[in-house]
């Protein structure tokens, strides 16, 4: 089967999908809590190039993050930002509204939402 990153449409559909999540992110009440968590740690410049190299390699691409970091835990990536599930309920939210906004096409979408949803439950680690 041919790999997600092929099927949505490549390298440049995973840097408009980032590009699009988190200027969604910065502008959406749901992303607010999100942009906070970004400001206590590296910064948004800082995020949207790892979510792009995290992403590609997610996706069956190159594995850009694991080149950079050696892993690709999403655990570990998290460690140190509290995740409560409203957290992990707005970030599905909004990646699923970038996803639809930037024609992911359904059938990918809710592949990759599936996906997303038992990563993102995992991540939650304040009750």
């Amino acid at each position: 089967m041919e790999p997600m990153i092929d099927r949505i449409g490549g390298e440049p559909q995973v840097q408009l999908l980032v590009n699009h999540f988190y200027d969604l992110i910065e502008t959406l009440p749901q992303g607010a809590t999100i942009m906070a968590m970004h400001q206590r740690g590296h910064g948004l410049s800082h995020v949207r190039p790892e979510q792009f190299n995290f992403l590609c390699g997610f996706f069956g691409g190159r594995r850009y993050y694991h080149e950079l970091h050696g892993h690709m835990n999403l655990r570990e990536i998290h460690a140190h930002v509290e995740i409560r599930l409203q957290d992990a309920e707005d970030w599905l939210a909004v990646m699923e509204r970038a996803m639809t906004e930037t024609n992911v096409a359904a059938k990918e979408r809710g592949e990759i939402m599936t996906t997303f949803r038992r990563a993102a439950l995992m991540l939650v680690n304040v009750d």
